[in-house]
């Protein structure tokens, strides 16, 4: 009755159907996954935005590797910022998508280390080469408040360290780059600057990174797992069919 299934495209097809069930499942295993980091990401941002702000020497020191549990931590320093040597990071937006800069800017610690701050961004100047109009940071001593990141890398951000910039340009934020650069000791990592609250044309603060959304993964791993449970169904109503069709036949051909 089911002979026909010992035919090659029968055969073609079953096997077809039995790499498609597992990669299917894993597939939908995958996304689970992705959901399941996606919502231990929101947890960890949403208890380091929560936490008290603690002393950034705490957290980091000279080449220290931010790890990712700190990524978002609040955290306090004060210290002088260094106008003299302010870089900016090019082709970051802002929250309406316009294409500027990041004003990073050096704050002093009292002792003698540094700590990089990202004040926000800058729209961009009338051409690449020119360096942006960056409003002045406080003048003198200063607290400030921010979310501690980990040093930025091509890998991690997608985004090439181009080199002959113009000058006080960069595209990464690296303090690694920037300890050269300034000939001084330099925290790991860096700081997105959240307080004090800018002047009105001060830089445009980064805003708070987003913990709330969960994305579609889950919705993707249920449908993978479905399309999974759907190949055996499909091909059991396609050999009914063709059982059907070849006795029809039979049944109407003409008797010898």
């Amino acid at each position: 009755m089911y002979r026909f299934l010992l035919s090659r495209q029968w055969v073609l097809l079953t096997l077809l159907a039995l790499v498609l069930i597992p990669a299917m499942i894993e597939l939908g295993f995958w996304q689970m996954h992705r959901h399941e980091h996606r919502v231990a990401q929101n947890t960890l941002i949403a208890d380091n935005l929560k936490a008290e702000p603690a002393p950034v020497e705490d957290l980091t020191s000279p080449g220290h590797t931010v790890p990712r549990a700190d990524y978002w931590r609040r955290v306090s320093a004060t210290g002088t910022f260094d106008t003299e040597h302010e870089v900016a990071v090019r082709r970051r937006t802002n929250a309406d998508d316009q294409v500027g800069f990041h004003v990073l800017t050096p704050l002093v610690l009292h002792d003698g280390r540094v700590l990089l701050v990202n004040r926000g961004w800058v729209p961009s100047a009338a051409d690449q080469q020119t360096f942006p109009k960056v409003p002045a940071p406080p003048a003198g001593e200063v607290t400030v408040v921010g979310r501690l990141m980990a040093d930025e890398t091509t890998d991690g951000s997608g985004i090439k360290d181009l080199k002959g910039l113009p000058p006080r340009q960069t595209m990464l934020i690296d303090s690694a780059q920037q300890a050269e650069a300034l000939g001084r000791k330099v925290l790991g990592g860096y700081v997105e600057l959240t307080s004090p609250e800018p002047a009105k044309d001060s830089p445009e603060l980064i805003g708070a990174p987003d913990h709330d959304s969960i994305g579609p993964h889950m919705a993707y791993a249920i449908q993978w797992w479905l399309f999974a449970a759907g190949v055996p169904v499909g091909w059991w109503i396609l050999v009914r069919r063709e059982r059907r069709e070849r006795d029809q036949a039979a049944a109407s051909a003409p008797a010898e």
